[in-house]
Order: structure tokens, then sequence, then C-alpha cells
């Protein structure tokens, strides 16, 4: 059967809270295992609020209709009071993804801080937030985090750098086609990357005449046979309201002979074996700012 490598990005404590055991369960009666990839410190996700004077980002929030989607809980986070701390509110859920036997991966500890400012981090500064969100983990499941997954899709030569200094199988920085081991000014690295190939719910829905009731049949249309294929979801949106639109996606794609693994089934024993490549900014259709992708 082919392959779908799942990522399930959890960047809030409403999406760890509820969304993560309703995607735990999902996944249970399926018999799939994914990758989460947890932010752990202090949900600020209210402070994107900022960027509705930036037009490309009202527009993706009226096309989306952000407010029922995420919730006003999840838009306010962090704008009139400090935000609060999804370790310590959503552990439980936390230990449930780890207990079912999914790959953990770290998110971030600031999801807001990182997609904000991670272009101006040093090396240092993104091993140190990166050291906190591996030591809450760690100290919630009695595990390492076998991974690391930028959020938004930012990732800088820096973040590069910083992966280097932990353990990881491998890394889920950017957006491209094929697995491959970055190299920054001719000197390869060593942990892998396994980008995100197919567009995610907020890219897709509301444009070119894609809604719920064939949102489905549009993104398995982006499936390649034979090749990658890693597709992101958010517990924040298949996790809460799009859970029924996410469970049809799971049988229709069982139906037409697919399965779905975590990320780290597309790592090979050895990075030797896998091509080199650069990791470059720039914009895509559906986004509001800059991405990575693979060059």
């Amino acid at each position: 059967m082919q392959k779908i490598g799942l990522r399930i990005d959890v960047d809030t404590l409403r999406g760890t809270r509820l969304g993560v055991p309703e995607l735990c369960q999902l996944l249970a009666e399926h018999g799939i295992t994914a990758s989460f990839f947890f932010s752990v410190g202090p949900d600020n996700m209210g402070r994107h609020l900022w960027r509705l004077l930036r037009p490309s980002f009202l527009i993706k929030m009226l096309r989306t209709n952000a407010a029922s989607l995420y919730g006003w809980d999840i838009l306010l986070k962090g704008t009139f009071w400090r935000g609060p701390s999804i370790a310590k509110g959503g552990a439980a859920a936390i230990l449930q993804a780890a207990a079912d036997g999914h790959e953990l991966g770290v998110h971030a500890w600031d999801h807001h801080g990182w997609q904000a400012g991670v272009e101006n981090w040093s090396t240092e500064q993104v091993e140190m937030l990166l050291q906190k969100a591996v030591d809450t983990l760690q100290h919630i499941t009695g595990q390492s985090p076998v991974s690391a997954a930028a959020p938004a899709w930012r990732c800088t030569d820096n973040v590069l750098l910083a992966r280097e200094k932990f353990d990881f199988s491998y890394s889920s920085d950017c957006r491209g086609s094929s697995a491959f081991v970055p190299e920054i000014g001719g000197k390869r690295l060593h942990t892998p990357q396994i980008p995100t190939t197919l567009p995610t719910y907020d890219e897709l829905i509301g444009s070119q005449g894609v809604t719920t009731a064939n949102y489905n049949e549009r993104l398995l249309s982006f499936v390649r046979p034979g090749q990658l294929n890693i597709l992101t979801i958010h517990a924040e949106v298949e996790g809460i309201v799009c859970s029924s639109l996410f469970r049809d996606f799971l049988t229709r794609a069982r139906e037409e002979g697919y399965c779905f693994c975590p990320l780290g089934e597309f790592v090979s024993a050895t990075a030797e074996s896998l091509p080199s490549g650069k990791i470059v900014s720039t914009e895509i259709p559906g986004r509001d700012g800059w991405i990575s992708i693979q060059k």
C-alpha cells in the first residue's frame, strides 16, 4: 500500500486538551500511529491578531472563517493576559499520545514567538528554547522526543545548526518533495529532513472552489503514487471542528489503497544514502508570510 506520513502539529492549549484525545481515539479506530509535534510553553497564539493589519492575513482569516474554526479562546490567548502553560494544562493529553504509541516530537516552546521572530534568532537562542521544550516533554512522558518540526515551516540556518546539537532522528522543517540532508555553505549536516509535501486545510479551503463537500477529494488528488507523501494536520482543526471531515478522509484514503504512518518510517537506518539539499525561504499561495522550502 502507498504510505502517507501523518504529521500532527499541536500549537495551543485547546488543541492539546481537546484535539489530541479526539485524534488519538480516531487514529486508534483506524489502527494508525502518527507523529505528534507538541508546543509546550506559553500559549500566546492570540498575539497573531496584530497581523490583521496585513491584507493577506486578513483575507486568509476571512477565507477560512478562523473565528469559528479555531475558537475565540485560541484567537485571544496571550493578548489581554499572559498565555497559559500548555505543558501544565495539557500533560494528560500528551501522555495519552505517548501511551498510544505515537511518535513524539518538539514543535516549539512558544509557537507564536517562533513564528514571529525565529528569523532573527541566533543559534544559541534556538538551542536554548529547543532544550526547554525537550526537557518539558521528557519530564511529562519520561522519554526524549525523537524529532522536531518548525512551526509554520519557518526554518533558518541557525535552526538547522541548533538541531544538530540534539539527538533527533529527523526534523520536518520545510515544504518539499523528498527526504534529504540539509547543507549549509557546502557543508552537509547530519539530521535528515522529512518535508511536508501535501497542502494543508487552511491553504485549500475557500480557494478555487474548494469547500468541505469536495475538500477530501481535492486533497487526495495531490497524493503522488510511488513518491514521498507527507500530510500535516492540526489538532486545533482536524482534531476539533473538522474531526468528522478528517474521519471521512481516513476512510476514503483507505478505500483508495493508502495507509498512514509516522514520519520516522521514511528515515533509513543511515542518512548517508539521502541526497544533500538546501532550504530557502519563499511564499506560497494560501499562506501568509514566508515559509521554508526544499530547493
